[in-house]
């Protein structure tokens, strides 16, 4: 490893430093003429790279060397491919996901079911358990959204993504969802991040909206350190000044990503955008930055939802969405996954529901 350390130390700071360095393994020879720049030379694990990074001594690690964390990109791997039903994100292959924002009565989520699966998606969103800013909003149906999911799965024949909210609702959404979902507000949830890397199903991790690029990933250390590794890391945006979206999509921060993990990432241009006009223009967006696929809010009546119905797309925009990805996909080489052609139908015309 290559460290960096602070200017001007003084002798017992050095002293701390090197003792640590010793403590752990480590050979330290320092470069000539750089006083500040400290080479390590011993067994490079990654749990030894955040005990020097604590160290007051060190500003910052340049080079982690054999150091490597989990979700870092090796020189020469290949990209993790995380297969979810019939879908699969990385390693060329784009994925959609769709569905409601939350869960509704089993006949109308199998519904919605059905025509996205009609659409291109293969795998079903939909929250059973639904975190929000204000008490007193609709927080989900819970329970009972996990048996209309466990309905609709077994009758649409599609997979299913749904978000675990604490550690004690794992089990449970296990026994329906094919992925787990955790949310922006439980980025940092530690102890159900750890609780997920015990899991062997997929993990749909969303960025937290302030957190920085290298925040996300040190959550998805936590679910791979616990011996998980189908991590699917989704960009949906990050708060800003501005109220025009309702979050800033991070183009830059997927292009990012695809660089330093092998991990898949995937947009959530729903949540980024906050208006359904303006998911469409973002998906493409998230997709030409090297996105693996999308998660998008689709709903036949929106103004009939019980939360984000602004940002839910009707059913003809996510067709739109579709073939957009599979143009977008094609130039770079990439597929976007189909479902099976024999399970597929014609898209039901779910006719609109009068509100009141």
């Amino acid at each position: 490893m290559l460290l960096r350390l602070r200017r001007n130390l003084a002798e017992d700071e050095r002293a701390t430093f090197l003792a640590l360095a010793a403590e752990l393994g480590y050979a330290v020879r320092f470069v000539e003429g750089e006083p500040e720049l400290a080479r390590l030379e011993g067994p490079g694990r990654p749990e030894h790279r955040s005990r020097l990074e604590d160290c007051h001594a060190v500003v910052g690690v340049l080079d982690g060397g054999q150091a490597h964390e989990l979700h870092q990109r090796a020189p020469g791997a290949p990209d993790r491919v995380v297969r979810v039903g019939e879908g699969a994100f990385g390693g060329g292959s784009v994925s959609l996901i769709a569905g409601p924002c939350a869960v509704e009565d089993a006949e109308r989520t199998l519904q919605i079911a059905r025509e996205v699966r009609a659409r291109g998606a293969t795998v079903l969103r939909g929250g059973a358990f639904k975190p929000r800013s204000s008490p007193y909003s609709f927080q989900g149906s819970g329970r009972a959204g996990l048996e209309v999911l466990a309905r609709v799965r077994r009758e649409a024949r599609i997979a299913v993504v749904t978000e675990a909210l604490d550690p004690r609702e794992v089990e449970a959404v296990g026994e329906v969802a094919d992925m787990f979902q955790v949310g922006s507000r439980n980025m940092a949830n530690q102890p159900l991040l750890r609780e997920l890397g015990l899991q062997r199903k997929p993990v749909l991790l969303k960025r937290g909206f302030a957190a920085t690029l290298r925040e996300f990933l040190l959550a998805a250390e936590f679910v791979l350190a616990g011996g998980n590794e189908d991590v699917v890391l989704c960009e949906r945006g990050i708060r800003s000044f501005d109220p025009s979206t309702r979050n800033v999509l991070d183009v830059g921060g997927v292009a990012w990503l695809k660089l330093h993990t092998h991990l898949p990432v995937i947009v959530d241009p729903s949540h980024a955008a906050g208006h359904a006009d303006l998911v469409r223009a973002l998906a493409r967006a998230g997709l030409a930055a090297g996105a693996d696929g999308l998660i998008c809010e689709v709903h036949p009546s929106p103004s009939e939802v019980h939360s984000d119905g602004e940002q839910a797309i009707g059913l003809e925009d996510f067709s739109a969405v579709a073939a957009d990805a599979r143009a977008l996909a094609a130039l770079d080489g990439r597929t976007v996954v189909q479902p099976a052609r024999e399970d597929a139908r014609e898209p039901e015309r779910v006719p609109a529901r009068p509100v009141g």
